[in-house]
């Protein structure tokens, strides 16, 4: 069909994976196609399933749709469905949607049949690991039991208590207490995630793709860093949908305000 190209393939140790390659752009028109090959996978049993969309460069509605409606069957018979290689247009649009909270999404097909084969091998039963369970169970059963059964030492009310050496005393409360500058700090040598916490309290609603276009401009330093790994690290400090990121300058907006932070000098 013109506008999109469909192709399957295996993949896996045990090709017990299943490819979906499409191409072109998924539309009203288009989307059928894909729908085809997905049920066609489903007829056959087969419910490990990539889409690599890396080279298509447009998702309306009905295409998302097709994943969406497809995901509950596919999970129901211990199978998923994941994204790979959508370019930053076509993952705003996921991000925007929040299908992110339904579909798993990465790098490269070699990364989500890594992550099919992680989960089909911890799902195998380990008779070493359960004989280890077993042995550290009855190991904390003895020990409860020991501590249940030991007398309490008694203790003497005129013991005079040993004095600890200066250098084991708790510190004063002043000393204990971080230090901290009231100097601005450059934005060129904050570190990677604190730049993007100061981007995300000031743009709480720019995406992974405005995200990384804004540290690749002089003012964060050029920082050369890749659109996949800004998404990475969003999730990993939990600003990976834009109700987090909103929450997110709720809350910080005042420290990382230009106040606290200020462009370095050339």
């Amino acid at each position: 069909m013109e506008g999109i190209q469909v192709s399957t393939h295996t993949a896996g140790s045990r090709n017990q994976i299943s490819v979906i390659k499409v191409g072109g752009y998924i539309d009203t028109t288009t989307s059928s196609e894909v729908e085809r090959a997905l049920n066609s996978l489903l007829k056959q049993g087969r419910y490990n399933i990539i889409i690599d969309l890396s080279n298509v460069d447009y998702i309306s509605s009905a295409g998302w749709g097709i994943f969406i409606s497809e995901i509950k069957t596919i999970r129901e018979n211990n199978g998923d469905l994941k994204l790979v290689g959508m370019i930053p247009d076509v993952y705003e649009i996921f991000e925007l949607l929040e299908f992110h909270h339904i579909l798993d999404v990465y790098d490269t097909v070699e990364g989500a049949v890594m992550k099919f084969e992680q989960a089909e091998a911890a799902s195998e039963p380990s008779a070493a690991a359960f004989e280890r369970a077993q042995a550290a169970r009855a190991e904390e059963v003895a020990q409860a039991s020991e501590t249940t059964h030991q007398p309490e030492r008694p203790v003497s009310v005129d013991q005079p208590t040993a004095t600890r050496p200066v250098s084991e005393q708790p510190l004063t409360t002043s000393e204990t207490q971080p230090k901290t500058s009231s100097a601005p700090v450059s934005l060129k040598r904050l570190p990677l995630e604190e730049k993007i916490k100061y981007i995300v309290s000031n743009y709480p609603d720019y995406g992974a793709f405005r995200i990384n276009r804004r540290l690749r401009s002089p003012e964060f330093g050029n920082e050369k860093v890749g659109w996949f790994k800004v998404r990475s690290l969003l999730k990993k400090l939990n600003l990976d949908t834009r109700q987090k990121r909103q929450n997110f300058a709720l809350r910080h907006r005042s420290r990382y305000s230009l106040q606290n932070v200020q462009e370095a000098s050339v």
